[in-house]
C-alpha cells in the first residue's frame, strides 16, 4: 500500500475518495491482467494436448510435466497474488472510509466536482 493506515485516517475526505478510486482503478486492472493470462494458459495448454501423440493419458502427461507451461502458471500464480494485494488495498481504504462516515457519500464524489455545470441564481 502506498500509504500508511495513519495517513488514510488523517487525509481529507476528497483525497481519501480519490485514493479508493485508484486502488479500486489498479485493481480491476491488474484482475484484467490475470485473467488475461490465465485464459492464454488455458489455450496453450489446450493446444499442446490436441498437437500431442498418443492417448489421452499420455498427452496429459505431456502437458503437465512442460516447462513452458509450468513456467507460465507461475506467472498467473505470481499475479493472483499482486492482484489479492491490490485487493486488500482496496478494501483497508473502503474500511477507513466506513468509519470515517464517509459511505454514504462517498458515491457522489467519486465522480470529479469540476465537471458538474454550476448552478446559478436567476437575477
Amino acid at each position: 500500500m502506498e500509504m500508511s493506515i495513519e495517513d488514510l485516517w488523517s487525509i481529507s475526505d476528497q483525497a481519501l475518495i480519490r485514493a479508493y478510486a485508484g486502488a479500486r482503478r489498479r485493481y480491476a486492472e491488474g484482475k484484467l491482467a490475470r485473467d488475461t493470462q490465465r485464459a492464454r494458459l488455458e489455450w496453450m495448454r489446450a493446444k499442446a494436448f490436441v498437437n500431442g501423440t498418443g492417448n489421452v493419458t499420455e498427452r496429459r502427461m505431456a502437458v503437465d510435466v512442460s516447462e513452458e507451461l509450468a513456467r507460465k502458471g507461475q506467472e498467473v500464480r505470481e499475479t493472483t497474488r499482486d492482484v489479492d494485494l491490490l485487493k486488500i488495498d482496496v478494501d483497508v481504504i473502503e474500511i477507513v472510509i466506513r468509519l470515517r462516515g464517509l459511505h454514504g457519500a462517498a458515491a457522489a464524489q467519486v465522480e470529479d466536482p469540476a465537471d458538474k455545470p454550476v448552478h446559478q441564481e436567476p437575477e
